[in-house]
């Protein structure tokens, strides 16, 4: 099984593609952390400095930015994020 702390999901609420992201995951088995910034302003800050996004949901493996709902979908349908958890 995967180290939970490979895969980081940023979040907020209400967010349909942060539902549907957890979801796209939970049903691969993937284990992960979510780390919901609704109620934390400078979270969001630090978010936007490190990725450059302001959008949600964000999704990191380790250091590496897969971005929001459509880009970890064709991460998971390419095989990349296989790839990037194997690494």
């Amino acid at each position: 099984m995967n180290n939970p702390s490979q895969i980081t999901v940023y979040t907020t609420e209400p967010c349909s593609f942060c539902a549907r992201v957890k979801g796209l995951l939970k049903a691969r088995g993937l284990q992960f952390s979510e780390v919901n910034l609704s109620k934390d302003p400078a979270g969001r800050v630090e978010l936007a400095s490190r990725t450059g996004m302001m959008s949600f949901p964000q999704v990191l493996v380790g250091d590496e930015l897969l971005g929001g709902f459509s880009e970890t979908l064709s991460a998971v349908e390419s095989g990349r994020l296989d790839e990037l958890l194997a690494a």
